[in-house]
């Protein structure tokens, strides 16, 4: 019997990462670039044994494994500020955070900083820099679609998008940013995607599918509770039966 509680256990705690997963999509519906977490299931081993000259196995139950970020595109959604950007396609920004590390994120929602340079709402600069010239107004500025910022006929440098290998092992920073790993690779440049000016990218949490999926994935960890309290009644009337 013990089998049974353990297995009822694991698909418990299986689910219970799933609904934690679900439960940060949904907190973050309305974080710009926010990407849903993907929670992937597996069989735990199987036991063999043999009873009376028949094998009979037994599962140990489920795990559940968070296996990355989709990279569905979020809606674009204008907003009318010129130095808020989105990415039309895979990629991600890179900016320099104050301790000297780069991150990437989705999150194109950038301002200047007091001397005029580009930095996102955490405040962290754009990589490479881009300064505005002293007495130039954001209204001014011109971002085309492959990266260039201009304001009137002069060019102020390019706004690079990189990618990563595998950017479902980007260590998530909080924010809306990621640090690489050596799982994930380092940055590339990327030219196959664009940059809208104006506007910015949605989440793409689909609120409807996430309640939906929540509330399966509380019954199923409901029946798992339920199985529990099955097999511990069944050992407590085992426990007073009489020789």
């Amino acid at each position: 019997m013990l089998e049974g509680l353990y297995a009822a256990a694991a698909g418990m705690a299986a689910q219970q990462q799933q609904i934690d997963a679900i439960g940060n999509d949904l907190a973050n519906e309305n974080t710009t670039g926010y990407k849903t977490e993907r929670v992937a299931f597996s069989d735990l081993l199987y036991n063999k044994f043999d009873q009376a000259g028949t094998e009979t196995t037994t599962g140990a139950g489920a795990s559940a494994q968070t296996i990355g970020a989709s990279r569905t595109q979020g809606s674009i959604r204008e907003t009318g500020d010129p130095l808020d950007m989105a990415i039309e396609g895979e990629g991600y920004f890179q900016v320099m955070r104050a301790n000297g590390q780069v991150a990437l994120t989705r999150d194109g929602s950038f301002g200047v900083d007091a001397s005029g340079t580009l930095v996102n709402s955490s405040g962290d600069r754009l990589n490479p820099p881009i300064k505005l010239p002293a007495g130039v107004s954001p209204s001014e500025v011109r971002i085309s679609s492959d990266g260039t910022v201009r304001v009137g006929e002069k060019t102020l440098g390019q706004i690079k998008l990189v990618t990563v290998a595998a950017p479902d092992r980007l260590l998530a920073d909080g924010a809306s940013e990621f640090s690489t790993t050596a799982a994930s690779g380092s940055p590339t440049p990327l030219a196959t995607s664009s940059i809208k000016q104006g506007a910015l990218e949605a989440s793409n949490v689909d609120m409807a599918k996430a309640m939906s999926q929540l509330v399966s994935t509380q019954r199923a960890f409901q029946m798992s509770s339920t199985a529990i309290q099955t097999e511990s009644q069944m050992m407590s009337i085992a426990n007073q039966l009489k020789p």
